[in-house]
This record gives C-alpha cells, sequence and structure tokens, in this order.
C-alpha cells in the first residue's frame, strides 16, 4: 500500500506567530482616533485578544488605556506579531526594528509596492531581504490584514471586519489577493450564518503566499474547510501537494479563480496552444486535483454550510419535497442542471408516501404536498421523509421550503431531526429569501444537528452539486490509495531529437513519439518522383503523400496533403502538384521531401496536444479531432504529470465523449489504447519539460484495437 501524503507533509509551524501568537506589537499606534493605528489598536482590544497589546509610539504615554512604548525593544517581554500601521517611509526601519528585537512575525499594510511597477518592486524586494535576513514571516505588503475569530486576533483597520458580529461556529478558513473583495465576502457569510476563523489578505505576498495559507488551514485541526479568492498562484505544484493532502484528509479547498475570459491567451502555432486559455488550464487543474472551483463569493458560503453538516451526500439521486408544483419543477431544473439526478421513485416508495399525504397530492418526485402542507397541515413534511430514508436508491433529500414556526420544542421537528441523524441521506433545506419568509426559528437547531439550512439566493443547489462532485473524488482518492502504484514509463534519450527553439518536421516528430511507444503511420521521405514510387510500391496501395517540411506546420494550408492515392500514376501526379504548390507558398521553407504513407482505414478521430503555460508548465489537452476541435472545442485540460485516473476523466469530460463508446452500430473504440497514449505523452514532456514547447497529435486515429497518429507536431523552446 502506498504511504499517504499527510502521513509524511510537515505542519507548516513558522506560521503560528501569524494565527496565534501571545504578544502584540502595535507599531505607528496613533490617539488620533480616525487613523489607522488607533483603529487597529481598538479592533484588539474590542475583540478581546486573548495575548498582550503593546502600542508603540515615540511620545505617547498611554493610547486606549493601554502604555505606549517607544520602541518593540522596549516592550517588556518578547514580541511574536508586529502590526505595521506606518506608511511606506517607515516601513523598513520598522522592520529592522522588529528583526534586531526577535520579532517572528508582521503585518504591513502600506501600499506602494510592485502594484505600482519597477520602483515598487524594488522596494518590495528590500522588505523581503529584510524578513528573510531575520527570519521574520511577513503578511502583505499592500493588504488589510489578519483575522483569527478564535483568540480576538483582529489584525486589521477595515471596519468592514471589525463591525461584524460573530457566530459561534467558526471551522472554515478564507484566504484573498483581493483585500476588498474578500471583506465583502467576510461580510456576506457572516449575513449568512457563516463566521470564518481565520481571514487572510495576502496582499503583495512578498513572503507569504496563498498556498502558505491554505497550507496552515489544512493542519489546524479546527479549520474543516480552506477556501479563497485568488486571481493568480505563484506556486502550482506547493497548491497541487496541498490539494493531494487535503483530499486524503477529507478536508476541502474551495477557490474563487478570477479571470475566467480568454483576454491573456495568446497566438499559437498547435492547436492545443490556440485553445489553451489560462482559465481552462486553471480549470482542469482543479479538477484534477479536487480543488472545487467557487462560480462567486455565494459558492464559498454555501458549500462550506453543507460540508459542515459532517455528511457526504452517497450519489446523485435528488429528490423534492415541497408544498408547491412550481416551486418543485423550478428545483428540478436547477438540479439537473448542476449534475444531480430527479430520479423515478419505485412504485412501493410512491405508494408508501400516498398512504399517509393527502389525495390531492402528488408522490412523484418532485413530491408535492401541495398548499396543505405550508399552510394548516405543517406536520405533512414529515411523512415522505419517513419513508425516503429508508429508500435505496435517493441519495439527497432537498426541501425547498419549511415552516417558519417550528423551534427546537416542537416534537414533529425533533422527529424530523433523528430521522435525519440516523441515515446516511444528506438532508438540506432551502427557504425563499423574502421578508418574512425566509429564516424558521429552527435553523439554529437545524445546523446543530448536521441539517443544513441555505436561503435560495445563495445558490445552494449549485454547490450541491459541487459537493456531490468532490464526494466523488474525494471517494475515487481513498480506493486510489488502496492500489499499488502503477508502474513507471521508463526515460528515452532523445535530446539529439530535439533541436533547441525549432518547429519539427512531421517526420521528425513521429520519431518522437515513436521512441515513447506512441505507434506512427508507416512513412519513408522521398526526395524524387521515383522513390516516391518505390516507396508506395514497398508499403502498398492506396497511400498518403505530405510535404514533409518543418517551416509549414499545417500542410493543409499550402495543399500539401494527397489522400488514397491509388497507383504509381497518381503518386507521381500528387508528388509533382505538392512540390510545386509548397514551394509558391512558402518559397523560403525546408523541404526535406514527401512524405510516403500507409493510408490508414477509416477510425475515430481524436486530438491528444501539449502546451507550455507560464505558471502550470507542461499542460495536456485531449479532445475529439477533425470538426470537433475546429469548431466547438470540445476539449480538456491537465497539468502533467496526469494519473490514470486523470485521463479517465479527460475522456468523461468530453461533450462528445458518447462517440467513443460508439453511435449508430458503430463498436465502442480502444479507450485503453486513448490512456495509454496520453500517459506516454505526459511521461515525455515530463522527461523533457526543459525541451518541448507544445506538441499537437492531430488526428490520433482510434479503432476498436488500437490507436495509431496520423499527424504530429513537435515545438522545441
Amino acid at each position: 500500500m502506498m504511504k499517504l501524503l499527510h502521513e509524511v507533509l510537515p505542519s507548516n509551524v513558522e506560521l503560528d506567530p501569524l494565527f496565534h501568537p501571545r504578544r502584540i506589537a502595535v507599531m505607528g499606534a496613533s490617539e488620533n482616533t480616525n487613523k489607522i493605528g488607533y483603529l487597529q489598536l481598538k479592533a484588539l482590544i474590542d475583540a478581546g485578544f486573548a495575548g498582550d497589546i503593546y502600542p508603540i509610539h515615540p511620545k505617547s504615554k498611554e493610547i486606549a488605556n493601554l502604555p505606549c512604548y517607544k520602541s518593540v525593544s522596549d516592550a517588556p517581554e518578547a514580541i511574536d506579531l508586529a502590526i505595521l500601521c506606518v506608511g511606506i517611509n517607515q516601513v523598513e526601519s520598522c522592520l529592522i526594528e522588529c528583526g534586531e528585537s526577535g520579532v517572528k512575525a508582521a503585518i504591513v499594510f502600506a501600499s506602494g509596492y510592485s502594484e505600482i511597477g519597477e520602483e515598487g518592486i524594488v522596494a518590495q524586494n528590500r522588505l523581503l531581504e529584510i524578513a528573510q535576513q531575520y527570519k521574520m514571516r511577513l503578511i502583505g505588503p499592500n493588504c488589510v490584514g489578519l483575522l483569527n475569530t478564535t483568540n480576538g486576533l483582529m489584525g486589521t483597520f477595515s471596519p468592514g471586519l471589525t463591525n461584524v458580529p460573530l457566530g459561534k461556529r467558526r471551522e472554515v478558513g478564507f484566504v484573498t489577493q483581493s483585500g476588498a473583495f474578500g471583506v465583502l465576502t467576510y461580510i456576506a457569510a457572516a449575513q449568512q450564518g457563516l463566521t470564518f476563523n481565520y481571514f487572510v489578505s495576502v496582499g503583495n505576498e512578498v513572503d507569504v503566499e496563498f498556498s502558505d495559507v491554505i497550507e496552515y488551514m489544512l493542519h489546524d485541526p479546527k479549520t474543516k474547510v480552506a477556501s479563497g479568492y485568488l486571481e493568480g498562484e505563484k506556486n502550482p505544484e506547493k497548491l497541487r501537494m496541498l490539494a493531494k493532502y487535503a483530499l486524503e484528509i477529507n478536508k476541502p479547498i474551495i477557490v474563487m479563480k478570477s479571470g475566467r475570459s480568454n483576454a491573456g491567451s495568446r497566438a499559437a502555432a498547435s492547436h492545443t496552444g490556440s485553445l489553451a486559455g489560462a482559465d481552462q488550464v486553471y480549470d482542469g487543474f482543479f479538477k484534477q486535483t479536487g480543488i472545487i472551483r467557487a462560480d462567486d463569493y455565494d459558492d464559498i458560503i454555501s458549500f462550506s454550510k453543507l460540508f459542515l453538516s459532517n455528511k457526504l451526500p452517497t450519489g446523485r439521486n435528488t429528490v423534492i419535497v415541497t408544498s408547491s408544483g412550481g416551486r418543485g419543477i423550478n428545483e428540478a431544473d436547477r438540479c439537473e442542471a448542476n449534475g444531480l439526478v430527479i430520479h423515478e421513485l419505485s412504485d412501493h416508495v410512491r405508494q408508501e408516501i400516498e398512504k399517509n399525504i393527502p389525495s390531492f397530492a402528488s408522490a412523484s418526485n418532485p413530491v408535492d404536498l401541495t398548499a396543505a402542507a405550508s399552510i394548516t397541515n405543517p406536520e405533512l413534511y414529515l411523512e415522505p421523509l419517513r419513508v425516503l430514508v429508508n429508500d435505496p436508491d435517493t441519495d439527497i433529500i432537498m426541501f425547498p421550503e419549511f415552516p417558519l414556526h417550528w423551534d427546537e420544542n416542537t416534537p414533529v421537528l425533533q422527529e424530523f431531526v433523528e430521522l435525519c441523524k440516523n441515515s446516511d441521506k444528506f438532508v438540506f433545506i432551502s427557504n425563499f429569501p423574502l421578508e418574512g419568509m425566509s429564516t424558521p426559528k429552527c435553523v439554529q437547531y437545524l445546523e446543530d444537528n448536521g441539517i443544513p439550512f441555505i436561503l435560495g439566493n445563495m445558490n445552494p443547489v449549485r454547490s450541491l452539486g459541487k459537493l456531490v462532485d468532490y464526494a466523488e473524488k474525494y471517494r475515487k482518492t481513498k480506493e486510489q490509495a488502496q492500489l499499488a502504484p502503477s508502474s513507471e514509463i521508463t526515460k528515452v534519450d532523445i535530446h539529439h531529437l530535439l533541436p533547441t527553439n525549432q518547429t519539427l518536421s512531421e517526420s521528425q516528430s513521429s520519431d518522437v513519439l515513436s521512441t515513447y511507444g506512441i505507434r506512427t503511420t508507416k512513412r519513408v521521405i522521398a526526395k524524387t518522383e521515383d522513390h516516391a514510387v518505390e516507396v508506395a510500391q514497398s508499403i502498398g496501395y492506396p497511400v498518403v503523400l505530405k510535404v514533409d517540411s518543418p517551416d509549414i506546420p499545417h500542410k493543409t494550408e499550402v495543399n500539401g496533403i494527397r489522400l488514397n492515392v491509388q497507383n504509381e500514376a497518381d503518386v507521381r501526379k500528387a508528388f509533382q502538384e505538392i512540390m510545386k504548390s509548397a514551394k509558391e507558398h512558402c518559397p523560403t521553407a525546408d523541404i526535406h521531401g514527401i512524405s510516403v504513407q500507409e493510408m490508414l482505414p477509416e477510425g475515430v478521430e481524436v486530438i491528444v496536444g501539449v502546451t507550455n503555460d507560464p505558471t502550470f508548465g507542461p499542460v495536456l489537452m485531449f479532445g475529439l479531432g477533425g470538426v470537433f476541435v475546429e469548431v466547438f472545442k470540445d476539449v480538456s485540460f491537465r497539468v502533467a504529470p496526469i494519473t490514470r485516473q486523470d485521463a479517465v476523466d479527460m475522456m468523461e469530460e468530453l461533450k462528445g465523449n458518447q462517440l467513443l463508446a460508439g453511435v449508430r452500430n458503430k463498436h465502442a473504440v480502444d479507450t485503453e489504447a486513448i490512456i495509454d497514449v496520453l500517459l506516454k505523452v505526459s511521461a515525455l514532456v515530463q522527461d523533457y519539460a526543459d525541451e518541448i514547447q507544445e506538441i499537437d497529435i492531430n488526428p490520433l486515429l482510434v479503432y476498436e484495437q488500437g490507436i495509431v497518429a496520423a499527424d504530429a507536431l513537435i515545438i522545441t523552446k
């Protein structure tokens, strides 16, 4: 059995002084109630920080009833955390003072660093040098601070953070690369009854980065969900390792990644390069690592509240119990749109439900109790539940409305809760977000007993779909952990086949693929008509003729391909026409000759490609070939290296996946052969990540048995 990552990954204790300091120095403390130095001091006092607070000011004797000290070194005890409420002109001297006094960590609010350009970058690098010299950890600069709501560490000046009521349950951490957006998310979560235990604005990430905070949350036993707002990850390899660890310990990472547009996509010579926009790569990375991608801040809130029920859905089959037929249909549409299944109830289940609901109600799915439940007989909500908790075909039970007046002393509600607690069904409740119709009295009682309540305007169904995806990924990870690791593909020495900074011809590219065990077409490069005829006769008619040149990556654009060539006369004619057309279109091209190849039988065309992403490095693409990649762009991405499961997921993710399974009397294709090629390409680009820029294998023809690369393009760095 393979060793689990959480058994070997060390805890991130270096950040303890940031999250659990015993003594805090506020540098730049002020008596002026409008200044950051006063607001920060007051925030710590009002939050009841569970430690000592030392205001630092060169002249004041006392601020906010706390004795002041001229410098950090004058404080009576060693400082764990310094919060710098000073302007940019004082930050460096304050950090040096902290370093010389043995301060372990600091928060820098000041702006004017890398966000303003080259001059700011130089100044920011000096902060890093100081921090590294004195082994201090830094949050910021250009941030709104750090909160730990479990110990009163209100390390911020933002009124949006300091004036928010706190709930008793605090098990979700949040880290953000945007201060303002992060504050809004914190407020929105609090308004929905979700209090973050940690809130971290990393600002410019001069030292502590997004993934560092995620790591700390994962190691913290009191944090059950690690969440965040991300614009761009600086350390994707670390985030990938942390995501694997998070799946092992069932502690989800949910991230809102901004920047879905393709504005940043670059022009590229290969299909893969042109299709691999930054967002598509992030999307693939999140899917393969099990990181949940939030569409907006409401997903972070809703997903977290669903997960905190401490129960994962066992499947996708969902039953809706409603008092409104229209509401039921609306929620059914929403469920199906988010990957949930509104399954047909068995005759037995329907009959059992019908025994105790009005004759005019419906026991189909959605179960419509009619207005009788919402107005005169709210106890009817219990009747379908009594049956559904024992239905083996049901995984999720959803109540889009719930009685407003029930409380923890209501016997029917007590039975409702007990039924839910003693069942593996995932039950959740969501009311209309309208004044007077929104929050039942029993919300806290429900949530204390593992039944999440989320208002409809927070997109709970979308988040429920994401929770089901996470549960499936988590279960697959557990299963794979019990399996022996798959054998690695042996590295082959092909440095001589990869000249620097070149577009390889098809024959050169095919030679590279062949050395890694990927079957390519039988082919010979002919320099003359006679040689072409000789090769064609050797291979056997019909054959294919193509121009072979590193300067002509797209042969169809120069009319450089002839298919199904049947005899000697046609070979000679095709040879002449291709040569003439290629020289007319690309007079300076280095033409190696004409590639004479076997004519492959018809198969299903797919494409496998690689591009080098500036953040993630080698990224694999898989899709259906031909018109599907050209027009529909039906492709999936994963960051190398990939696993066998990643390869399977890449195929299943395609909208046109059914073509691989066989349609209209056509047999299913050899998906194992596709998996084999994807794994070999992954190994190739990992082995030669410094040499290979892009790969396109298009088309890759796959049959009932076997697979052949009909064309290939490799671009080196």
